[in-house]
């Protein structure tokens, strides 16, 4: 392929969404979007600046005040209208994911169905939510927050978009979006979908630009009055620090080290693959996955072969194969960064069971990482304690119930957990012992009706449900 071909073959992203029209966006600044299979660049994406969020935030201001006072059975039409505009893409919308992302076929038509399912749930709960109460002697009346800023990660771009846009809208909100520039294909669909959805001017709006551009001017504006954010503990408290002026309601859905747990009735032929599962998800890019699995002492041996038998049946490569369960790491960043950490844990004395560094054979121009399960992993090693964000499983042992939810609750993160028991009484028992904001007893399922969000420094506030649709409210009493 000579130069000309390849340059015709990179797409140009240069549209934002403001106030119901697609525009060009003010900055110039443009980065390149490329395909972490084989590490090709496919697109420019040119980023959004101040003027244009500022364009994009007095359109969202304007729109508040008819979009705050509708009907309660008009906001569930928009919900349904954004759920069919987006189910009608659904194809470009699961291609665009496997392409720029690298998201193994099912996940992406999995968490892109959610996505779309999304506006329902809300719809649902909205139906039977009382936004006029009577309490005490007083009526309260919940109303919507305001302006939301939303903030959305690469790993689930259309996800955590509707997480945070669903609420918003059956609350009466208006929104400015800023997607991950790295997910630019996404948010194309995304634009389109929500237009043909025909919501008033305003209600939604997108900016792609830089955090520190784009994500700054919507943190300190004063006519943002809620933040969502979906991203790094890092990035998070600074997103809190810079709304701190304008007293910003938040909602922080941040990082984890989930444990899993395996109590020493469990079912280890079905446990142990489950966890694998659970620690790849997302190709191993998911703030829940269950990356410290948690095993009696005595059984060990039996968890290291079948964890490494489990490792053996995942087909690693190009996503756009859909017998492939484990596709590449978003970027080259990410994959130096899982580099290291398994370079840690073999430094410290951890034991490799299966995988380790380097790209896995005939994958090398992608970020390809080894499925890699360490064993004998002691709480202060690094792959212990941080984030890493990649298919790298720890296996940690207990001599006893009451060490496993001490190590378990040994961490700074909180914000999801995992057992495993033949006796529902006793793994209820030791969810209610851990700290994290949801706890998975024998399952790696999801109910989208559920609270979602951290305990300690996993975030701030929830996600779903009602519990979802209240951060975006602020109650009103009255009372005469």
């Amino acid at each position: 392929m000579n130069e000309n071909e390849t340059t015709a073959l990179v797409r140009v992203f240069d549209r934002a969404y403001i106030n119901g029209k697609f525009v060009t966006p003010h900055g110039t600044q443009a980065v390149d979007l490329v395909n972490p299979t084989n590490n090709t660049v496919i697109g420019k994406v040119i980023m959004a600046d101040e003027i244009d969020t500022r364009q994009a935030i007095a359109a969202a201001k304007e729109a508040f005040h008819t979009f705050s006072q509708s009907s309660k059975e008009y906001r569930m039409d928009c919900l349904q209208r954004l759920h069919d505009a987006v189910a009608k893409r659904m194809d470009q919308l699961v291609d665009a994911t496997v392409l720029e992302y690298g998201a193994p076929q099912d996940r992406a038509k999995s968490s892109n169905n959610l996505a779309a399912n999304i506006f329902l749930h809300f719809k649902e709960v909205l139906k039977d939510f009382g936004l006029v109460r009577t309490v005490g002697t007083s009526k309260v009346v919940m109303e919507p927050a305001g302006v939301v800023g939303i903030f959305t990660p690469w790993n689930s771009s259309a996800g955590s978009i509707a997480i945070k846009m669903a609420p918003a809208i059956a609350a009466g909100c208006t929104v400015v979006i800023k997607p991950s520039e790295m997910s630019a294909m996404q948010t194309e669909v995304l634009m389109d979908a929500f237009h043909e959805a025909g919501l008033p001017p305003g209600v939604i709006n997108f900016v792609t630009g830089l955090g520190e551009v784009v994500g700054t001017e919507l943190t300190k504006s004063p006519d943002i009055q809620k933040i969502a954010f979906t991203g790094s503990t890092q990035i998070g408290k600074l997103v809190a620090k810079n709304s701190l002026d304008t007293m910003k309601r938040l909602t922080l859905e941040l990082g984890g080290k989930s444990p899993n747990i395996i109590l020493d009735d469990a079912d280890f032929s079905i446990a142990i693959p489950m966890a694998v599962a659970a620690c790849y998800l997302n190709n191993g890019q998911a703030c829940i996955a269950a990356s410290r699995l948690i095993v009696p002492e005595d059984r060990l041996g039996e968890v290291k072969r079948l964890a490494r038998a489990a490792v053996e049946q995942i087909k690693t490569g190009d996503p756009r194969n859909k017998n492939v369960t484990l596709g590449p790491l978003a970027s080259r960043k990410q994959y130096k960064r899982v580099q290291e950490y398994i370079k840690s844990g073999i430094e410290e004395g951890a034991e490799l069971i299966i995988g380790g560094e380097g790209h896995p054979s005939g994958l090398e121009d992608g970020n390809f990482v080894k499925p890699t399960v360490f064993a004998n992993v002691t709480r202060d090693m690094r792959i212990a304690k941080e984030e890493i964000f990649g298919p790298v499983l720890s296996i940690l042992t207990y001599k006893t119930e009451a060490e496993a939810i001490e190590i378990a609750n040994d961490t700074e993160f909180g914000l999801i957990a995992y057992v495993s028991s033949a006796n529902p009484e006793r793994a209820n028992r030791v969810a209610r012992k851990l700290a994290a904001g949801r706890v998975l007893i024998n399952t790696i399922g999801h109910d989208p009706f559920a609270p979602f969000g951290g305990f300690k420094q996993s975030g701030i506030g929830r996600e779903g449900g009602i519990f979802g649709l209240q951060e975006y409210l602020e109650p009103k009493a009255i009372l005469s």
